[in-house]
């Protein structure tokens, strides 16, 4: 067989194989545990998504008005998702507003890992550091870190505030206002844990139904059987 005659067939390989391993990515990726946000949830506990062609909530909070937007989620390699909450300090028709994002990222099990929040006030931008949390993935550590997390963000912004001689009530409240979001977010966290199959393997069959079976057996109460009629003999 000639060299040009084996290369076909070996290209023809290498495409079955790669077409093999993306069906198989595909299926594990859908076989995965998810991890969501409840964006209604999450809407209803700032007012509902009214604004903004039902794209964002508008809600009061320490004595200033503030808008956010419904959160934007994109996934992680490692199965989680990154989620980016855009946060608007309404400051009046006659002045411009500030803006804030607020991003989290999520684990496969639901659990926030890091956080960092940027706000812009009159041009100058103000960047927290990128806040982590442990290791430990268990129910009630999740829980710790978390809080732990949202108190570093608030407490990081508050005094790269402080340093840039931010007086306004509604600004310097704004890390405080990110912390609210960040804690309503943290709540409408929700995970779906689905068994994954490997491709290629069966799935287990569906338990059989029992099958109705013959006609209900008459029971005659104890006594003495009836005899059965008798047939005359023809001579």
């Amino acid at each position: 067989m000639s060299v040009s005659s084996a290369r076909p067939k070996g290209l023809e390989i290498m495409k079955r194989i790669l077409i093999f391993l993306a069906m198989a990515g595909a299926c594990w990726a859908t076989a995965s545990a998810g991890v969501s946000i409840d964006e209604k949830t999450f809407g209803e506990k700032l007012g509902g998504w009214t604004k903004r062609a039902n794209q964002a909530a508008e809600y009061p909070l320490s004595g200033s008005s503030y808008r956010t937007y419904k959160p934007e989620v994109s996934p992680t390699p490692d199965g989680g998702i990154f989620v980016s909450v855009r946060i608007d300090h309404m400051r009046g028709i006659l002045a411009s507003d500030d803006h804030a994002i607020l991003e989290i990222t999520i684990n496969d099990k639901g659990t926030i890992v890091s956080a960092q929040s940027n706000i812009a006030i009159q041009g100058r931008a103000i960047t927290s550091d990128v806040i982590k949390g442990g290791t430990d993935t268990a129910k009630a550590a999740g829980v710790d870190r978390a809080v732990q997390i949202g108190t570093d963000l608030v407490a990081d912004l508050s005094a790269k505030l402080l340093r840039e001689k931010i007086v306004e009530a509604g600004r310097v409240s704004f890390p405080s206002v990110l912390r609210h979001n960040y804690n309503l977010l943290f709540q409408s966290i929700r995970t779906e844990e689905v068994a994954a199959v490997a491709v290629g393997e069966p799935a287990a069959p569906a338990s059989a139904e029992p099958k109705p079976g013959g006609p209900k057996l008459e029971v005659k109460p104890y006594g003495d059987t009836p005899k059965p009629p008798e047939i005359p003999v023809k001579p």
